[in-house]
């Protein structure tokens, strides 16, 4: 079977662009399954692990104030690591995440299993959120998996 990992490397290869990730729920995941395939530094250039909401605001770049209002785990603050990562990367395209991969960290219009998937490219930035109902591992490997396959997707609509 060919992996979603494989399926993005061959396409950022293909369109000569250059992948980044900024991760938070998923504690750097993304990271190890694009890194896992051979020949990755083509096309990858890493991540920030920024779990601590103090990292995504002074080194990614997040503003203070979208974490005070909508909170960590927003589609907002998805959106802001996203751009802030691939600035301070300087990647062509960057992935980012924020979510509860549980079993604790839940409210009551937050659940376990919520995330929001940033990804930024010249074309814009934008947000999904996701709800995924497995245990902690299953969370972080389900939004891992789909931010990789977010990330095919829009490559995909990318010209030549």
């Amino acid at each position: 079977m060919y992996s979603i990992e494989h399926e993005v490397g061959d396409l950022l290869r293909k369109k000569k662009l250059w992948l980044g990730a900024v991760e938070s729920a998923s504690g750097g995941l993304i990271s190890h399954l694009v890194t896992n395939v051979t020949g990755s530094s083509d096309y990858y250039l890493g991540s920030i692990t920024s779990y601590h909401n103090e990292v995504k605001i002074k080194v990614v770049g997040v503003k203070r104030e979208t974490i005070e209002s909508y909170g960590a785990v927003s589609p907002q603050v998805a959106g802001e690591m996203a751009q802030g990562g691939r600035r301070v990367l300087g990647a062509d395209i960057c992935v980012a995440d924020t979510g509860i991969a549980g079993p604790g960290g839940a409210t009551p219009d937050k659940p376990v299993g919520l995330f929001y998937i940033g990804l930024s490219h010249k074309g814009g930035t934008f947000s999904r959120k996701h709800l995924f109902h497995g245990d902690r591992e299953q969370n972080k490997r389900l939004a891992a998996e789909a931010a990789l396959s977010w990330v095919k997707e829009y490559l995909l609509t990318l010209k030549d």
